[in-house]
């Protein structure tokens, strides 16, 4: 079972019909769905880690494994105007390590920690405020 952006649940048999969010009219990326190694943006499918903001989506920006992130990793997908940078880490919440989480919060930007599930349902809430977030999405 999963659970919408309304907090309805409901079964999910396949990939390709994992919607939890309506589509809003403001011209940002929207994140339709996800499952286990997959997202979909704007309809189209990305089975590797990509960043996504309201103006861009980036394929493979970082690593597939929070172990492995780097400073430059997140660097590289926040802009000066980013004020939250919400992480997914695949399936389970990872935490990465402080010297990368600081280095964003010394810069002003909020910093959340999620699994990457969490992560896309909290990312369409902010960026239909229109909050300037990127979601940088691990998947597993």
């Amino acid at each position: 079972m999963r659970i919408n952006a309304r907090g309805q649940t409901f079964h999910i048999p396949s990939a390709a019909d994992m919607k939890f969010a309506e589509i809003d009219d403001t011209g940002a990326n929207v994140i339709e769905a996800y499952g286990e190694g997959r997202v979909r943006v704007n309809g189209r499918d990305y089975a590797r880690s990509i960043a996504v903001s309201a103006e861009q989506v980036l394929v493979d920006w970082g690593p597939e494994h929070v172990d492995a992130l780097s400073i430059a990793h997140l660097e590289a997908v926040v802009g000066d105007a980013t004020q939250v940078l919400i992480l997914g880490t695949g399936s389970r919440q990872c935490f990465p390590s402080p010297e990368v989480h600081f280095a964003l919060l010394e810069r002003g930007i909020g910093v959340e920690v999620m699994d990457t599930g969490a992560a896309c349902r909290t990312y369409n809430i902010l960026v239909s405020e229109g909050r300037d977030v990127v979601a940088a999405l691990m998947l597993d």
